[in-house]
């Protein structure tokens, strides 16, 4: 009678829900639909457990009752009636809104379908079929709205099995991977995305099935067909799903494109890499004066985080004393390596220029290009045809072809206006090809070091000029000389700005006697080295004339008066082999060591005096026996001096060296300076000794 209004959902024998019940397990759960069955005369035949759950009465309540008396209000009545005929008349199925009454006397608004059922005897009954009508349109809407966000969502969204096979994909995940949804469904991962690091991403998959644990935002970089020449980056995340009642259903994944952020993200990242390492160049790079360690600094520094192999060739011009006009802009150049770097084992760095060896390179080369016009060269990508203009020769081009060079720039490094050389770079394992960023960095650093190289190339020149000098100006080995065996040594300082200023000489003299002279002017540099000439020669004069080493010091005192560096100490013995004795006499200089067989070496007690170039200074001279086999060991204080300890303690170190025997002249002239002196000693030294013989 009522087909329409009448909640069905409920077998009899199933007549109230425990309180145990488990939750629910599907959408039928949620919907609580209800199934009452009706014979022709409208009484209640059938009424299911969803049925008392929704209209609260029970099974034994309701059956062998009118539907329609029990379930409709009065004012209902005939409506129903003729609905339930049209339905048992015609078979003709109903669907909508009916108000159905609740045991509790409230009137609810349920969603039915009603439709006629025949048995195997002919018989008609009508089966109704109802949910809640606020339940029912709540996951109509839910429903609506998760289709039109999967539809619509800019978010790459996919399930899978617990297979991991695809079993529906958005329209967006379509566009992000560049295949259609049908290339998608019952594939794995690894089956429609071979592009992607499917392992990886499956790992995860299975991770989230087994632990129940989201994984979200999980990067994920590579090509698709979508955009196959460029990479992208996806911002992917992991659920697992389960049915209400926990059912393991599958996974959930969302992706997003996150290219955008993550080049922003790696240019960031680049930016703060080139930063430290300008950064770091500003304190590795010109730790020395030294060229060639100024070069390797440079080359270090670049490799591996800008190059797989770097090279400092400089222009062979810049490193003469004193270089011609500038290489012409359209002929060959003539460089020499300085320094090679790699960032690994590679035959590539047989294929640079061997460090120090000049190598003549035609004005086509991207190299001698580079330092003709003074500006960049950048090849991304280089190509068979490039190659020859890179390499020195066809077996370097084989080498660099074997090692994978793909990429390839030289930067000028210039100074003060001045070309020097250039920075060669290239790329072998790294697959990113030089972009302009990077040579900008390149060309930050190169800018940065070839003030740093072109310091060491002057300081490089005046020490070689100033050591010439130096060099010319003391005499030539000395021979022994009546009555003495003789050695001497000259070690000039570690740096140019300290060299020039020490001296010895060695000057016969009548009647068999020898002067011997140890000076050291105060100052440095190529002035120091013509003073120290110029004193040098006015003792030589001097001590022509026979004068007393007091008289010769008095005189060689007032000829300094006037010269740009005149201050200098100095001293100046005088040995006579018939009388067996040395007179000395010295002006400002540390005191001389007289070493006697089988005694210990001991510093001579005499008159200090004053240094040359004071004025108007008496100068004394002490007379001491020098019987063979006795050395007298005159020294400047480039021997002995250091910054860390005084010089007392110094003079007793130099007195232990000396008290070894056995050694000869030469070999303890090496002892010393060994011993004493250090490469990089910021003064020089020299070392004069003469031992007495029969």
């Amino acid at each position: 009678m009522d087909t329409e209004g009448f909640p069905a959902d409920r077998g009899p024998s199933e007549s109230r829900v425990s309180a145990g019940q488990p939750p629910p397990r599907g959408l039928l759960d949620v919907l609580a639909v209800a199934a009452v069955v009706l014979d022709a005369s409208g009484r209640i035949v059938l009424w299911s457990p969803q049925a008392e759950q929704l209209l609260g009465y029970t099974a034994r309540e309701a059956l062998g009752r009118y539907a329609a008396r029990l379930l409709v209000a009065e004012e209902d009545f005939d409506r129903v009636l003729e609905l339930f005929a049209r339905v048992m008349e015609s078979g003709e199925t109903w669907a909508g809104i009916f108000p159905v009454r609740h045991k509790d006397g409230s009137t609810r608004l349920l969603e039915f379908r009603n439709m006629r059922l025949t048995d195997d005897s002919g018989d008609v009954y009508a089966l109704g079929l109802a949910t809640d009508q606020e339940t029912l349109r709540q996951v109509e809407r839910d429903v609506a709205l998760s289709t039109r966000l999967v539809s619509q969502s800019p978010i790459g969204l996919a399930v899978l099995d617990t297979d991991l096979r695809y079993v529906a994909v958005n329209p967006a995940l379509e566009r992000i991977n560049g295949i259609p949804a049908e290339a998608h469904i019952g594939r794995r991962v690894r089956e429609a995305l071979p592009f992607l690091d499917a392992e990886a991403v499956e790992a995860v998959m299975h991770e989230v099935l087994a632990t129940g644990v989201p994984q979200v935002d999980q990067s994920v970089v590579g090509r698709t067909p979508a955009d196959p020449d460029h990479d992208h980056a996806w911002s992917a995340s992991y659920y697992r799903l389960e049915a209400p009642g926990g059912t393991l259903l599958g996974v959930a994944v969302s992706v997003i494109d996150v290219t955008d952020r993550h080049r922003a993200a790696t240019e960031a990242y680049h930016a703060r890499q080139r930063l430290a390492l300008i950064a770091d160049a500003s304190v590795l790079i010109g730790t020395t004066l030294d060229l060639e360690q100024t070069a390797r600094e440079l080359a270090d520094i670049v490799v591996p985080d800008l190059a797989d192999l770097a090279a400092v060739d400089i222009l062979d011009t810049t490193l003469h004393p004193y270089p011609g006009p500038e290489a012409s802009t359209a002929g060959p150049s003539v460089f020499r390596a300085l320094a090679v770097a790699a960032a690994y084992e590679t035959e590539a760095v047989a294929a640079a220029d061997p460090v120090g060896a000049p190598a003549r390179y035609e004005a086509d080369r991207l190299v001698t290009r580079c330092v003709t016009t003074g500006t960049p060269v950048l090849v991304p990508h280089v190509t068979p045809d490039e190659l020859p203009r890179i390499a020195r020769d066809a077996e370097a081009a084989a080498r660099l072809t074997r090692a994978g060079l793909h990429s390839y720039m030289a930067v000028p490094l210039i100074a003060r206006g001045t070309v020097l050389g250039a920075l060669d770079l290239k790329r072998l394992r790294n697959p990113l090809p030089f972009d302009d960023d990077d040579l900008v960095l390149a060309g930050e650093l190169a800018n940065r070091a070839a003030v740093s190289i072109d310091n060491a190339r002057w300081y490089q020149r005046e020490r070689t000029t100033a050591l010439t000098l130096q060099r010319t100006l003391l005499p030539q080995r000395p021979e022994s000389q009546p009555g003495l065996e003789i050695a001497s040594r000259y070690q000039p300082a570690g740096a140019a700005s300290e060299v020039g200023g020490d001296w010895y000489d060695v000057i016969p003299l009548a009647d068999d006697k020898t002067a011997l002279v140890v000076g050291d002017v105060m100052g440095s540099g190529i002035n120091a080295a013509a003073t120290m000439g110029q004193l040098r020669n006015t003792t030589r004069a001097l001590a022509d004339l026979g004068l007393d080493p007091a008289q010769v010091l008095r005189h060689v005192d007032r000829s300094s008066t006037g010269l740009e560096q005149a201050i200098a100490t100095c001293v100046y013995a005088v040995h006579d082999p018939h009388r067996g004795e040395c007179r000395i006499a010295t002006a400002g200089h540390l005191p001389p060591v007289v070493v006697r067989p089988g005694r210990a070496p001991e510093l001579l007690e005499l008159p200090t005096g004053a240094p040359l170039g004071v004025g108007d200074v008496t100068f004394h001279a002490t007379t001491i026996a020098l019987a063979p086999g006795d050395q007298l060991v005159l020294y400047t204080d480039g021997l002995v001096e250091t910054r860390d300890q005084d010089i007392d303690t110094r003079l007793q170190v130099l007195l232990g060296l000396l008290d070894t025997p056995r050694l000869s002249l030469e070999e303890t002239c090496d002892h010393l300076l060994s011993t004493l002196r250090h490469p990089d000693d910021y003064d020089d030294a020299a070392l004069l000794i003469a031992r007495a013989v029969g």
